[in-house]
Parts: C-alpha cells; sequence; structure tokens
C-alpha cells in the first residue's frame, strides 16, 4: 500500500511517554554524525533504496543544509514502522508523516495537499471539480478501498459501480495506484481517485494524458485536504525546533522540489494551489 495510507488513515496508537522535566528539552538520541532518517524502502513516488524519490531528495536538501551525510533506516510504512525505526532510535526523522498522529513528535507542516480525481485530459470530465458532480452519474472510478474520499463516493450513489483497490499491500510487490492508472488507461475505469502526493507524481512521470484534479471543494466531511509534516521523537523537541527552522528557511527550495515531482501543492488553508516560485 502507499506510505501515506498508513500514516494518513490508520488510527493513532495513544502511548504515553514519561519524560522527566530536565530530559524533555534534549536531543541526546539525535545522532551528530548524520541525518538519519526512517523511510520506507519501496514506496516511490516519495521514497525507494535508490533514493529517487521526492522525500529522498528532501532529505538530501536537508543534510545539505545541516552539513550530515543522510543515512537510512528502511522499514515498510506499516504497522510497527515508528515503533522498529524512530522509537528504536535507529533514525531520527522521518520526512513525511500526517499532521496530528500521536506517533511522533510533529514538525511545523511543510506541504498542503489534498485527495485527487485523475482523468483523461482529452475527456469531458477535466472540469469536474467535487465528487458530487452530476458528470460523475453512472460512471465508474477506481478507489483505494477505506480512504477518506470513499464517503463521498457513497453519499453520492457513486459506490455501487466503483471499482475498489486494496488499502493494506506490500508495496514491494503491489501497487494499487499503478494499477488504477493503468486501469484508466485501458478504459476499465472512467477516473482513479488518489492522495495527490502519489497520484500527481505518478502522472507527471508515466501518464501524461491524464489531467490531476485536487478535490479542495468539498465542503461535507470527511476532509479530503491533509497537511504534511515531519515526524521526530516524542520529546526532542530541541530537534524538532531544528527542523522548523530548516523547513521555514528553505521552504522555496523544498517546494521546488516538490512541484518538480508534480506533487499538488496547495496554500496554508487548502483552499487553492499554490503556484511555484520561479
Amino acid at each position: 500500500m502507499p506510505a501515506w495510507v498508513k500514516s494518513l488513515l490508520a488510527g493513532a496508537v495513544l502511548f504515553g511517554l514519561c519524560v522527566q522535566p530536565g530530559t524533555a528539552q534534549t536531543s541526546d538520541l539525535v545522532s551528530k554524525n548524520a541525518l538519519r532518517i526512517c523511510a520506507d524502502p519501496a514506496n516511490l513516488p516519495a521514497s525507494d533504496k535508490a533514493l529517487a524519490g521526492y522525500e529522498n531528495r528532501i532529505a538530501s536538501l536537508l543534510g545539505d543544509k545541516l552539513g550530515l551525510p543522510v543515512e537510512y533506516t528502511w522499514f515498510p510504512m506499516a504497522t510497527g514502522f515508528i515503533r522498529n525505526t524512530l522509537r528504536a532510535n535507529k533514525c531520527d526523522l522521518v520526512v513525511g508523516y500526517a499532521q496530528g498522529h500521536e506517533l511522533v513528535l510533529n514538525s511545523n507542516h511543510y506541504l498542503t495537499s489534498a485527495f485527487v480525481l485523475i482523468v483523461p485530459s482529452d475527456g469531458g470530465l477535466t472540469a469536474v471539480e467535487t465528487l458530487s458532480d452530476e458528470r460523475l452519474k453512472g460512471l465508474r472510478l477506481g478507489i483505494i478501498a477505506g480512504s477518506p474520499p470513499a464517503s463521498h463516493l457513497a453519499r453520492n450513489g457513486l459506490i455501487g459501480k466503483a471499482k475498489p483497490y486494496d488499502l493494506v499491500v506490500d508495496r514491494r510487490h503491489q501497487s494499487p495506484a499503478t494499477d488504477m492508472l493503468n486501469d484508466l488507461q485501458s478504459g476499465e475505469i472512467d477516473g482513479a481517485i488518489l492522495w495527490g502526493p502519489i497520484g500527481g507524481p505518478l502522472v507527471k512521470g508515466g501518464y501524461p494524458g491524464f489531467a490531476v484534479i485536487p478535490l479542495i471543494k468539498e465542503t461535507l466531511p470527511p476532509r479530503l485536504v491533509f497537511r504534511i509534516t515531519m515526524g521526530v521523537r516524542q520529546g526532542e523537541k530541541v530537534w524538532a525546533r531544528k527542523i522548523n527552522s530548516l523547513l521555514r528557511r528553505n521552504r522555496e527550495e523544498i517546494n521546488a522540489l516538490l512541484d518538480d515531482a508534480g506533487v499538488p501543492i496547495l496554500n496554508d488553508m487548502g483552499t487553492a494551489r499554490l503556484e511555484p516560485v520561479n
């Protein structure tokens, strides 16, 4: 499954960290010799062992700014990811993590994005902006089962004809997002609904005939716009502040990397697409 699914959709496991007053502000566990990244080894377009993902490029940028080499601890971003990487002190930073999850101490967000509708650019659906649009009636849409847009499809009477794709898979062997886009290309489905930072780069990298439409005009829950942060260990407040400073000072460069990858970048409120700075 895509890494964003687990980090974005899985229920956060609440846990207590008994940190003494004198240690809450320290970063003693953070390596001073390398920028140690926790990452999924098979999660393109975000990350992979060949360092071809946009999260890998962001990590390299941060390493350069810190004057440190980048080292990776690889683990599938599924159940046990944080426990076996960040909390095990094998690494110090998760580059992409949904805001608000209590498994990590979130940095300030560096990306706001949304689920997207992907349709043929030469068809009649490129003006669709919501899943309640009458032009979608009777069509077959691809959807990751259990993802937030599925609730919108159900409410709008579209779920009956929708084609579901598995939520939980081993990305080393399966890629529901790629399968969905291939089905759209073959005509098996009429449109694909994916998390933008997955769907946008995939379209840019291999499906030039598709249009990517951020679903930012939905007014009913569940929300389809999310903020993405970096994750550090709970209690590592000094390290989190350092990451926040890096994100603030290098935001334009990070946005340029995301834009180059094809990630739909929204303004902080998630109400409009953010135009890249030239």
